[in-house]
């Protein structure tokens, strides 16, 4: 299985979808809350190139970016395989 890590907010719609998405694909993954975990805001910014915005996806340390990201990935064929690294 792949490492997969989302930065994710408790209240995000977007988080949630992500989540959901990979859920659906059989992934795992590890949940860091930005707003509950130490330091989790600066690393996901440094990670991200400076991407504020929640969810930011990572697979096997490559940066995939936001939910839209995770979709446009999803929906090009491109998720699959690496679900399967």
């Amino acid at each position: 299985m792949p490492k997969i890590i989302i930065y994710a907010k408790s209240w995000c719609p977007y988080c949630k979808s992500a989540k959901q998405l990979l859920e659906q694909k059989g992934a795992t993954f590890t949940e860091i809350d930005v707003e509950k975990e130490a330091g989790a805001l600066d690393d996901m910014l440094a990670k991200s190139g400076g991407r504020k915005t929640v969810p930011q996806i990572f697979i096997n340390d490559q940066h995939i970016g936001g939910f839209d990201d995770l979709y446009a990935f999803d929906q090009s064929g491109k998720l699959d395989p690496l679900l399967k690294e």
